[in-house]
């Protein structure tokens, strides 16, 4: 018969909820995590910041931006261009919470 451990603390997730900060740390470690996929994913293709730039028709320090972790405000047109650029396609599902 296993004892249960009355000393074990609450679930994270709660913990993030009750500083009021549970949303901002998952939208970060979202964008992180995409982050690294674009990344990954620029250096699979062998393609540079520059040439990904010019496929999205937009700035070089918009690309930066989309690679930058810390940056987690992306819009979903931005994107579906880096997406294309990479010749892929952006799949969002909603789960439950």
């Amino acid at each position: 018969m296993s004892k249960k451990n009355n000393h074990r603390g609450g679930d994270f997730r709660d913990f993030l909820n009750e500083q009021g900060i549970l949303g901002e740390v998952e939208a970060r470690a979202l964008k992180q995590a995409l982050s690294l996929q674009l990344d990954h994913l620029l250096k699979k293709e062998d393609m540079t910041k520059t040439q990904m730039a010019a496929r999205m028709k937009t700035s070089r320090a918009a690309v930066d931006r989309l690679l930058d972790a810390s940056n987690s405000s992306v819009t979903l047109n931005t994107l579906g261009k880096a997406a294309r650029a990479l010749g892929r396609k952006v799949r969002i599902e909603l789960v439950p919470a």
